[in-house]
Formats: C-alpha cells, sequence, structure tokens
C-alpha cells in the first residue's frame, strides 16, 4: 500500500558507531615534562550508497550516520529522509553504507560536475547546488535581536567542547530564539565545518526540526557552501565568530539571508539581511 503524502518519513536502520573524539598522546612541554595531552581524532570515512563510492569524508567521527545523512541532504542527491533505508558505519573499513529506497536523485548528473571548495578538509559541492539555491524561500516574518544573538554568543561560550580540550576542530550550533533568550538545540564538533554542517543536517531530519525559526552558529568563516548550506536547511539566521567571503557575502544577499560576522563578546558585524535584525 503506498504511503500518505502526510505521513512522517520512515526513521531509516542506524548504526550506533561514534569515535571517542580526543585521543591522548605523550608531549613535551617547555620544561622537557612529558605531559599526556588530549589531541581531536581523525578518520578517513568513505561513503558508500546503494554499493557505489561516492566520497571519502576526513571526521572526527563522533556522528558518522547524522554527518552522511546530511551530506546527501546538503549535495541534493536524497530529497528527504524517507529516501533512506539504511546507514551502516564499519570503522574496521572506514566506511559508511548508505541503502537507498529509490536510488540517488540524478545521480550521474549531479557527481558527474563538482566543486572542491574552501571548507577545511576539501569540502566538496556537486553539480547543480549553484543553480538550485534560486528556489529556496526563507521564512520573511522571522526576526532576531539584539540580545537575543548576545544570549546566543555568551551560550557558545559556555559550552563545553572539544575545542577546549584539544584544539584543531571547528564547531557548530543550531540555536532557537526564546525570547531575548536562545537555547543551543545541537552542537556538533568536527575536523572540518562542512562536517559539522553536515551531521546537523542530518539530525534535523532524523529529528523532524523545522529550520525556520533557528539560528545557525560556526566557528568556520562564512563562505559560499557555508551560506548555501545554511539556506538549503531553511535556517534564516547564520552566525559566526570569524569573518566572510565575496561569494558568501553576494549569496546571502541573494536569498535573503541575515548574515552576521565577527561576533565575539559584545562585538558583530551584520552583513547581510538587517529587515529582520533589530538592536
Amino acid at each position: 500500500m503506498p504511503r500518505s503524502s502526510d505521513a512522517p518519513p520512515r526513521r531509516p536502520i542506524l548504526s550506533s558507531a561514534r569515535r571517542p573524539p580526543t585521543v591522548t598522546i605523550p608531549a613535551r612541554n617547555e620544561s622537557g615534562e612529558l605531559v599526556p595531552t588530549p589531541i581531536a581524532g581523525e578518520y578517513p570515512l568513505t561513503l558508500y550508497v546503494d554499493r557505489r563510492e561516492i566520497v571519502t569524508l576526513m571526521t572526527l567521527g563522533t556522528a558518522p550516520e547524522a554527518l552522511a545523512i546530511g551530506w546527501l541532504r546538503n549535495q541534493r542527491l536524497v530529497a528527504s529522509l524517507d529516501d533512506i533505508a539504511s546507514v551502516q558505519v564499519d570503522w574496521e573499513s572506514d566506511a559508511v553504507a548508505v541503502t537507498t529506497r529509490h536510488g540517488l536523485r540524478d545521480a550521474d548528473e549531479r557527481l558527474g560536475t563538482r566543486t572542491v571548495t574552501t571548507g577545511c578538509g576539501q569540502g566538496t559541492v556537486f553539480g547543480g547546488l549553484m543553480d538550485e539555491i534560486e528556489a529556496v524561500h526563507l521564512p520573511e516574518e522571522r526576526r532576531l535581536t539584539q540580545a537575543t544573538l548576545y544570549a546566543l554568543m555568551e551560550a557558545v561560550r559556555h559550552h563545553e567542547s572539544i575545542y577546549k580540550q584539544a584544539g584543531a576542530v571547528h564547531g557548530c550550533a543550531l540555536a532557537a530564539p526564546d525570547g531575548d533568550a536562545c537555547r543551543i538545540l545541537m552542537f556538533v564538533e568536527d575536523v572540518g565545518r562542512h562536517n559539522a554542517v553536515d551531521a546537523i543536517a542530518g539530525r534535523m531530519w532524523l529529528d523532524g526540526l523545522d529550520g525556520g525559526d533557528k539560528i545557525f552558529y560556526t566557528t568556520g568563516r562564512l563562505t559560499s557552501e557555508m551560506v548555501i548550506k545554511t539556506a538549503q536547511m531553511g535556517i534564516p539566521f547564520l552566525v559566526s565568530r570569524s569573518g566572510l567571503t565575496q561569494m558568501g557575502w553576494e549569496i546571502a544577499r541573494r536569498v535573503g539571508l541575515t548574515m552576521i560576522g565577527r561576533a565575539q563578546g559584545r562585538h558583530y558585524l551584520l552583513f547581510t539581511g538587517e529587515e529582520r535584525f533589530s538592536r
């Protein structure tokens, strides 16, 4: 019997193959003393879809199933969570095997063209995304206040993170305004910011979260890749403690994204989407 279009998406069968975020190695300090030092993990994870090798991602390994789902979502290779039957991670072979219900969307055409982006760890954006960004419509009625922005920055500052232990990672957060306060719904760190945003995209699908009333925060710079992925998740607000690129700025203006950079302490720069922001 065909499923109703109003039925919630079927949740795929998932492995649970989380890697520990850090490993401890010996190092010597300036006095010659041996100091056990936590460092960020980094592992290759090759993505196979229906037995077809797609891409190898370098990852921290803390959310590999969500990363695989979010990567496929943000590359527009699957249209919904319902397209994915299972996601199985095997660290012995450094692979994640995704089985779909109907195959990848326009796979040959989309995988035939790719752009290696400025994302650390060699982010890759496959063909067609720049064309499809024109179809993105972000909610115009949403507003972000300066008080909520400050609350977000304070919440991120106090959040426990791998970066505080080991450095060498980027973090991304999905947050929800609550009056002038702000709640962090999820916080993901990885060796590349594009991995962290993909993992959040995957978790949003798995948890059935809509992006229209959310804020996306990243520690990394605001490149075209970050802007496109945020817009594809339907999130109208993008905040970073870092700067931006020209293409990131141009795409944010085109899709009507409110983009704020260099946000630390009580300082920030509002680059685009001023109509949604109030002081």
